[in-house]
């Protein structure tokens, strides 16, 4: 008689959490760079943030703006928290694309890992679905990379919706509310795309389009390609949607495993509603987008943070507070400005190499040079987050304001 003997079953493996939020730098972060471009210069207006619930699970969808780095999403993300007065349980968590990881220059002015940083999180099915069920609230942008990539000829034109938020909302009984951006599209309004060049664009540098004609000029001057106009942004949050309702009337048997047609048929129906609504809400709000007299009066305001709140020092505020938060304060002023003087090169014809290769011989935190690859990866945050792998801490965490390694 042969006995056939049975390995025992491998104890689970609890995964070490990974909480790449450090909540010390966001209020930095927020105090010294995106506070100044955001009160003085972009000065955002929240309509209706009261219809939010006060905890999750439950998602914003935002329209999101044509041709234009996505100030829209970083303006909105924060101008969230502050309502929350900065508590770092009340933080939204927004779902990011991973063409702004793969490649430096897809982040602000290159700060390593500052989407994570900031609380947010790649976007994959799974992670969106483990975010749920932790409870958080998220902000989503249904429209994805087409959204900010379709042109200022296409303004306020709602690109195809992708299925994955009403499958999951409806999964797990998820409000949806609407969050409609207005006037976010006239940061660059004379902006197009070309289908084959953007191709080539994201084959060889990670950037998933180029606009036209301006995207020239942020080739040769490296603070161009993060320029944008001061169109005041409005944010206006709709009532809230129920997925279950909407997968029913497309004809969906099952919450659960929703047949793709069915998907298609209520992503679509939900794009409807939202351009219905986002186009009495331009009428409404965006009939001044820059609203003038508004912008010298607060830039008359911002006093000490001008230089902040202007495109051309915000390379210079951004990467002085991530490195500021992690060295000591200058000597003098002469030391304050040859350590940074690097920064020279984002206001230089054909500056691109040249930062690129400061980037490699500048010793951390200006730098990457002594840093093993695997260590310069995840400084960068050049990698995809599954949070199957890396999962978050539990909730509350957070509150200690401290980043997890």
């Amino acid at each position: 008689m042969t006995t056939t003997l049975i390995p025992p079953a491998a104890p689970d493996v609890e995964r070490p959490c990974y909480e790449p939020m450090d909540v010390g730098y966001c209020r930095d972060l927020l105090e010294r760079a995106i506070g100044p471009l955001s009160d003085h210069y972009f000065r955002p207006r929240i309509v209706g943030a009261e219809k939010l619930p006060a905890t999750g699970p439950v998602i914003a969808a935002a329209n999101h703006s044509g041709t234009a780095f996505p100030y829209d999403a970083i303006v909105l993300d924060f101008a969230l928290w502050r309502r929350e007065r900065l508590n770092p349980e009340a933080k939204w968590r927004s779902v990011f694309e991973k063409e702004l990881t793969l490649a430096w220059w897809m982040r602000p002015f290159g700060v390593d890992n500052l989407w994570r940083r900031g609380g947010g999180v790649d976007m994959t099915f799974d992670n969106f679905e483990r975010l749920l069920e932790r409870g958080d609230r998220v902000i989503y942008y249904p429209e994805g990379v087409p959204g900010i990539g379709k042109g200022f000829h296409h303004r306020y034109q709602l690109q195809r919706f992708r299925t994955s938020f009403v499958r999951l909302a409806a999964r797990h009984d998820v409000p949806v509310y609407p969050l409609y951006v207005v006037n976010a599209e006239w940061v660059m309004p004379f902006h197009a795309t070309f289908p084959p060049l953007d191709r080539l664009m994201q084959r060889y540098f990670h950037v998933p389009f180029l606009p036209l004609p301006a995207g020239i000029l942020a080739l040769i001057f490296p603070w161009m390609w993060y320029l944008a106009l001061p169109a005041q942004m409005t944010f206006v949050v709709g009532d809230p949607l129920d997925m279950r309702a909407v997968l029913r009337d497309a004809g969906a048997s099952s919450y659960d495993d929703p047949d793709r047609n069915a998907l298609d048929r209520a992503a679509h129906r939900v794009r409807r509603i939202m351009q219905s609504r986002l186009d009495a809400l331009v009428a409404q709000y965006g009939k001044r987008p820059y609203a003038w007299r508004s912008l010298v009066a607060s830039l008359r305001a911002a006093r000490g943070r001008r230089w902040r709140a202007l495109p051309t020092g915000w390379p210079v505020a951004f990467i002085r507070n991530e490195r500021d938060h992690f060295r000591g304060p200058a000597r003098n002023r002469l030391h304050a400005f040859l350590r940074d003087a690097d920064l020279i090169a984002f206001y230089l014809p054909l500056g691109w190499p040249l930062l690129s290769l400061l980037r490699r011989i500048r010793k951390p935190p200006c730098g990457h040079r002594g840093l093993s690859a695997h260590d310069s990866r995840e400084a960068q945050g050049t990698f995809v987050w599954r949070l199957s792998e890396r999962p978050l801490p539990p909730r509350g965490d957070r509150a200690r304001g401290q980043a997890t390694p």
